[in-house]
């Protein structure tokens, strides 16, 4: 199933309204879909290297406004579905604690979640069931998804089609480590 919405999602990059499939690809990303809209922007930035920026674009906002749907989904699924399961097993209070560890360092965690490989609708959900704060949650996806969609694109733009294999297979690893060093960095300014 995933191979197949995997080629679905490759035959848009073609599509004359490729444009608004991406934009549609990135908003379910950021909720529910399993496939990352990089599938999509890759090819589409390749074939069209003049529109790499406003391909990025796109792509960031609709997963921004994703995300927001995510933090809905977290919002009010859980007090309707969640909350009373919690209560009912007597696992409110740990659920309530891990809201406020989570509130804590949510921003960190939706940056972490928008340039690496982890699927970023987990936390856009956990962001609206923990009610981590609105805009907090918005400044940091637009930073986060803004950042990958636009190193994506500007590597594109500037080295074509060489630089694919290095994005598709490298690129979350390289955005993994440079975020472990920059949250040590501030661990070690921290606690010295």
């Amino acid at each position: 199933m995933i191979r197949r919405l995997y080629d679905w999602t490759m035959g848009l990059a073609g599509h004359r309204h490729a444009l608004r499939a991406l934009a549609a690809v990135s908003f379910v990303e950021s909720s529910v879909f399993p496939i990352p809209p990089d599938v999509l922007m890759i090819p589409m930035v390749l074939a069209n290297r003049a529109r790499a920026f406003l391909i990025a674009a796109v792509a960031t906002l609709a997963s921004v406004a994703g995300g927001l749907a995510g933090y809905l989904i977290g919002a009010l699924v859980f007090e309707a579905i969640g909350q009373p399961v919690l209560e009912f097993y007597g696992k409110m209070d740990a659920a309530s604690d891990f809201a406020e560890r989570f509130n804590h360092w949510g921003a960190w965690a939706v940056l972490i979640a928008g340039v690496t490989p982890f699927p970023f609708k987990v936390i856009t959900i956990i962001s609206g069931w923990t009610g981590l704060s609105l805009p907090v949650f918005i400044v940091s996806s637009v930073i986060a998804r803004g950042f990958r969609f636009f190193i994506v694109a500007g590597l594109l733009w500037k080295f074509g089609a060489p630089i694919r294999s290095f994005i598709e297979e490298r690129l979350g690893l390289v955005f993994s480590v440079f975020l472990a060093l920059l949250l040590g960095g501030f661990l070690l300014v921290r606690y010295l």
